[in-house]
């Protein structure tokens, strides 16, 4: 594919990067991080978070967590550390009352995994797929919000957006919603979690698979300073995600605002050149 040209400086916040050549990373299309880094290069991308994609049920994410750090060493990535939890994420009555006694296994998300992710400099942040891997207990809550860096969350049919507002909204962390909360596809959805944006100054949704113009110009029109720039690579070529925000009716300053402005607020590694 050609080289996208435009005048934007652009970082995104939401790809996946797994270990090169890993046998267990079969969700998804697979691409190595030399492929991704040209993929991002020729859609104008300098500065790009990355996390791992997800695991089988049952399996942690320390050592896949740590292979994603090393591969972001002299590159355009900034890591993200992915977490687990024993509780149920979804806000049925029959899921409340087994998260009274939910605990932790041997591959769940601890605290002090959260401290140790957040105080080095090799992570930058959290990623959580509640759905997949479970939402961590209270405990491991109340450290990332002592570690206070920014958590991007899959929000969607297994974790709602009430669901959002419960366990994680009452923190004082930020929150990044993935695919403007709506995945898969739920433009109802979306436009929920833009009504959200007004209720939280810590919340933030990124454009990632949003496929309609009304949401990502609404997003953009009504909170600049909250709409952040997510590809969504390599499931989608990043070219197709900056042609999606570059063909919106909106002024070259929001753009801006989404492409690098509002993500360097919320994630400071993505300012630096790699």
């Amino acid at each position: 594919m050609l080289e996208l040209e435009h005048g934007f400086r652009v970082v995104d916040v939401r790809a996946r990067l797994d270990p090169n050549g890993d046998e267990s990373a079969r969700f998804g299309r697979e691409m190595g991080p030399e492929r991704l880094e040209r993929e991002f290069h020729q859609a104008g991308v300098v500065r790009a978070l990355v996390a791992p994609g997800p695991r089988p049920r049952g399996e942690g994410y320390l050592r896949v967590n740590n292979a994603v750090a090393r591969l972001s060493v002299d590159r355009p990535f900034v890591p993200l550390a992915r977490l687990t939890g024993p509780r149920d994420p979804s806000d049925r009555p029959a899921a409340r009352l087994r998260n009274l006694t939910a605990s932790r296994a041997d591959h769940h998300t601890t605290p002090d995994d959260v401290e140790q992710y957040g105080y080095g400099d090799r992570f930058h942040g959290f990623t959580l797929d509640p759905a997949h891997d479970g939402l961590p207990d209270e405990e491991t809550l109340d450290r990332l919000d002592s570690v206070g860096l920014p958590v991007v969350v899959r929000a969607g049919d297994g974790f709602t957006l009430a669901a959002v507002e419960a366990t994680l909204l009452r923190y004082s962390f930020p929150v990044v919603l993935e695919r403007f909360g709506g995945y898969p596809l739920d433009r109802e959805r979306m436009h929920a979690a833009v009504d959200l944006l007004d209720q939280y100054d810590g919340l933030y949704v990124e454009t990632s698979f949003v496929r309609y113009r009304d949401v990502l110009e609404r997003g953009l029109l009504e909170h600049p300073d909250r709409v952040l720039f997510g590809s969504g690579a390599p499931a989608t070529h990043p070219n197709v995600s900056v042609m999606e925000l570059l063909t919106l009716d909106v002024s070259e300053d929001l753009m801006r605002r989404a492409f690098e402005k509002n993500a360097v607020r919320v994630f400071p590694g993505l300012a630096s050149s790699a």
